[in-house]
């Protein structure tokens, strides 16, 4: 008779090209990946995908956070997540006033942006601020 034993956490690990922004353990996360939010919880099985910018959401227990990523990957073996992103920050990090000026800006250099590529960085800009606003306008819920 064999014995099966159940993890009942994930190691979490996230790193941005300048440092590791994150290590702990975990009950689970929800992440944007390319194909669509998708949840990790113990015991996944060995994945490996791609990551859009937006917001990750992860818990433990009835604690909850939420952190906003860039573009990157997400590699899991069903007992830790590893993700590798172009930047990850938390609620504490934006500043709702610099977000809404950067929308503001955005919106003033779309209208005046000549080439595709200044265009785009535009985009980006846009896409990132509204991001940000997404995760503080999410409700914090740990003690």
């Amino acid at each position: 008779m064999t014995t099966f034993q159940i993890m009942s956490k994930l190691k979490l690990i996230i790193i941005t090209p300048k440092k590791i922004a994150l290590e702990k353990e975990i009950d689970g996360i929800t992440l944007p990946s390319s194909e669509g939010e998708m949840t990790i919880l113990p015991r996944h099985i060995n994945l490996f995908a791609l990551l859009d910018e937006g917001i990750v959401h992860y818990w433990t227990g009835e604690d909850s956070e939420y952190l906003a990523i860039g573009g990157g990957y997400v590699e899991t073996d069903g007992e830790s997540v590893r993700l590798l992103v172009s930047r990850a920050y938390g609620q504490d990090s934006i500043d709702m006033q610099e977000t809404e000026k950067a929308i503001t800006d955005a919106k003033l250099r779309m209208k005046t942006a000549k080439s595709e590529d200044a265009r785009k960085e535009v985009a980006s800009m846009m896409r990132r601020s509204a991001i940000d606003t997404k995760l503080l306008k999410k409700k914090r819920r740990h003690p």
